[in-house]
């Protein structure tokens, strides 16, 4: 009987080690993981191709514009955007790694991961999905204040050149990845994911320039062009929040949000309230002060709430600012 107990005892300790063991494995299997997040971001190479080529384009449009007095460029502008761009790439890291880290778990849960793969067909569909959820993202960062604060530092350029392309939204890090969320649950990896978001910024770097004025009309219908982007970054009322695709176009066409380039209608670019000030940290955040001062001074929860998730324009005692307002107003002034 002894002998008995003492087997069981010891078959008890050697399921206790096993049952210990495996909970070790699984939490440096965790931790492994985000270290392999790491590993796989740093393998999301593309950027570092695409920057050089951004700068010396950058580069010649600024030499030509200066040789043939085309006045593309505002110093003080110019100067701005590239703040905007170093900021961008400090603020980035650590959402991307994250990024990185959720995408790649979350892939694992699909029941679609090892029919995706890598396959020439599932780069298609992601063509079509991340451009789908970059529309969405570019749109919501427009008609929500919370992450338009995020993202006016785009729109604050007032000239239209590569450095505007540069200039993206610092804030908006923050919050980017999350509308991505849905592809690693179909399946696709995150490398994926980050290779072909970077293919499409890479295409809209193209769109902001003054000096192609309108491709072919079949491209137009299709895809972002120049002019198109010129109308998103227009502070005309009637070009407000419009035009918000990334690589193509038809997302606006299909949700109502497109504009035409009208040549009675000249771009004006910047803010419907112009800076003041080209410092940098100004640039970047000056919408999150002005967000604070007006949910601070909200005297109730529902309006602090509709000044942070409304869009910007919104105010609780009027008027109301907002750009499908203000273009309704201008359509029947017109008439």
């Amino acid at each position: 009987m002894a002998i008995l107990i003492g087997r069981v005892d010891r078959q008890a300790d050697e399921q206790a080690d096993e049952q210990a063991d495996e909970q070790a494995d699984e939490q440096e299997s965790a931790i492994l993981s985000f270290e392999y997040a790491i590993e796989q971001a740093s393998n999301d190479t593309l950027i570092y191709w695409f920057l050089p080529i951004f700068l010396i384009a950058l580069a010649l449009e600024a030499a030509i514009s200066h040789r043939y007095r085309l006045n593309l460029f505002e110093s003080q502008d110019t100067k701005a955007s590239l703040w905007m761009m170093l900021m961008v790439g400090v603020v980035d890291v650590l959402p991307k790694i994250v990024a990185f880290w959720v995408f790649l778990n979350l892939a694992e849960l699909s029941p679609l991961k090892d029919i995706v793969v890598r396959q020439w067909w599932a780069w298609v569909l992601l063509f079509f999905a991340d451009d789908f959820i970059y529309y969405w993202f570019h749109r919501a960062n427009h008609e929500i204040r919370l992450f338009w604060a995020g993202h006016v530092s785009h729109h604050s350029a007032v000239k239209m050149n590569f450095a505007t392309a540069l200039r993206q939204g610092v804030g908006e890090r923050l919050h980017k990845y999350l509308f991505w969320i849905p592809l690693p649950l179909l399946g696709f990896d995150a490398l994926m994911i980050f290779t072909v978001m970077a293919i499409n910024l890479f295409y809209q770097f193209w769109v902001h320039v003054e000096w192609i004025k309108k491709m072919p009309s079949w491209y137009e219908a299709i895809f972002n062009t120049p002019s198109h982007h010129r109308v998103h970054h227009a502070s005309n009322i009637p070009y407000l929040d419009r035009n918000h695709g990334g690589v193509l176009i038809v997302w606006d066409r299909l949700f109502g949000t497109f504009a035409r380039e009208q040549a009675d209608e000249p771009v004006r670019y910047g803010l419907t309230k112009p800076l003041d000030s080209y410092d940098p940290i100004n640039v970047a955040t000056h919408d999150y002060h002005a967000l604070w001062r007006d949910v601070r001074g909200a005297k109730t929860w529902r309006d602090k709430l509709a000044y942070m998730f409304l869009a910007p324009g919104w105010h609780h005692a009027g008027p109301d600012s907002r750009s499908n307002t203000l273009r309704v107003k201008h359509q029947k002034d017109s008439s």
